[in-house]
């Protein structure tokens, strides 16, 4: 078992935030774990298919409650990033009401923010990111390949509004915001056919569109927790250069990271 001497940042998730570690595909996690190395750990709590529905009672399990959380380390940021699995039309089992998208999100921050909750976690900051826009020219050749050929499950109006509604919801409890929907939007020039340049199936993120992502998160955390970007953290461990040959054991102890 690892010993508690390092904070972390969790992303939470579906298949999109599950596949930021994917080897060859410039993933965000593993991009942001080698940008906070010795910093903070970065932990993937992404589960392919999950909407939000599903999403709640995982994360009831692996969240540590008030009474875990003084003897592990601290979850500095987390950052939660649904809505394109809700979002999916009304006949697939994956789909999840707006109103009800919506309900699911401020519940998953309260349980954080919330001095009422079991889970509050007051040194724990938050991001909400928005579903990416989908692009259904790919999406349904995808789907028509398949064996047998699956309907089309997703429409790009109905994403953009599970989008707002995320932007919504950040608004309104006052937490982070990674607007990725329309950043990719802007990037592909608003041209539906040209999110190719962005998704590889018309649903998740390929190399370049990681990088969209990992850009907005620095940018988000840059502008709303200015605190936790990576250029304002010292190690954990000094680097070393710092070790006294002569006094190793004292000038290789952990140094606390402050927290605002």
């Amino acid at each position: 078992m690892s010993a508690n001497v390092q904070n972390s940042i969790m992303l939470f998730g579906d298949s999109i935030t599950q596949g930021g570690w994917e080897p060859g595909m410039n993933g965000f996690g593993a991009n942001l774990a080698h940008r906070y190395a010795r910093k903070l750990d970065v932990i993937n709590r992404g589960f392919s298919g999950y909407n939000t529905e599903w999403g709640i009672p995982v994360f009831e399990q692996f969240f540590a409650t008030r009474e875990q959380q003084k003897d592990l380390q601290i979850v500095r940021l987390l950052i939660i990033w649904f809505g394109a699995n809700d979002s999916c039309l009304v006949q697939s089992p994956q789909h999840v009401p707006l109103a009800k998208f919506a309900t699911n999100l401020k519940y998953l921050v309260n349980l954080v923010q919330s001095p009422e909750s079991q889970y509050y976690s007051p040194n724990t900051r938050i991001i909400l990111a928005t579903p990416p826009p989908v692009n259904t020219y790919q999406r349904k050749a995808n789907l028509d390949a398949r064996d047998p050929p699956l309907l089309l499950d997703r429409d790009f109006e109905n994403t953009r509004d599970y989008a707002q509604t995320v932007k919504d919801v950040a608004h309104e409890e006052e937490v982070g915001i990674i607007d990725i929907w329309t950043k990719m939007w802007d990037a592909a020039g608003h041209d539906e056919q040209s999110l190719s340049d962005y998704l590889y199936d018309g649903l998740h993120l390929n190399g370049a569109g990681y990088q969209l992502m990992y850009d907005a998160v620095l940018e988000t955390i840059e502008k709303t927790y200015p605190e936790l970007h990576p250029d304002r953290l010292e190690m954990v461990f000094p680097g070393w250069g710092m070790i006294d040959p002569n006094n190793v054991v004292a000038s290789v102890q952990k140094r606390e990271q402050h927290l605002v």
